[in-house]
Order: structure tokens, then sequence, then C-alpha cells
């Protein structure tokens, strides 16, 4: 139903799909999702900030996220991870970063 699709369009279904869970978690979590890193056109860098606390950044590939996105499993455990990372920043142990990009 959903597969397929561009870098761009598979990038900004990833974005909203992410915000959408993070913000369930936490109203004002963000999601960061870097397209020109060095994956850029192949894979996306996701992160989650928090206020001043950031996650770490783990990566997702294009083709997975292009085929597997009409997948209810895949986007079900796609979700779980963005909300674990989320809980992990309201935890009081979080790093706090300086500044985040």
């Amino acid at each position: 139903m959903f597969s397929g699709g561009t870098y761009e369009e598979v990038g900004r279904w990833l974005w909203n799909f992410l915000t959408s869970h993070a913000k369930r978690e936490v109203p004002g979590a963000e999601v960061v999702l870097d397209t020109r890193a060095e994956g850029e056109g192949r894979s996306y860098a996701v992160r989650v900030r928090l206020g001043n606390r950031l996650s770490s950044v783990w990566k997702l590939d294009y083709r997975e996220v292009a085929e597997n996105r009409g997948s209810l499993a895949w986007c079900r455990s796609l979700a779980d991870k963005v909300r674990a990372e989320v809980r992990v920043l309201v935890s009081p142990a979080a790093t706090v970063v300086g500044r985040a990009e």
C-alpha cells in the first residue's frame, strides 16, 4: 500500500511517522532526521530530542524503509523503537547535551 517512493518522499514519511509516535510518548519530543549525512540517498540518521537532551543516533536504510513502510509489524517495531528512545530521554539518567543540531 505505502511501499516504495523516492528518497525524499520516504524521508518525509519517516519523519512524520517517527514524530507522531515520539509525541504520543511525550508531546515535547522532536525527531531529528538527517538526510545529508554520509548515507545521503541510501540511509537516514535519526535522533530524538527532548529539551536539551538528545538520543544517540540510529540509522535506517532507505530501501528497508521504502519496502516495509506498508508492513504493520515493521511499523509497530519502528514505533516501539522511537517511543523507547523518548522514554530514555525522560529518565533522570539521560545525558544532557549543550546544543542539538
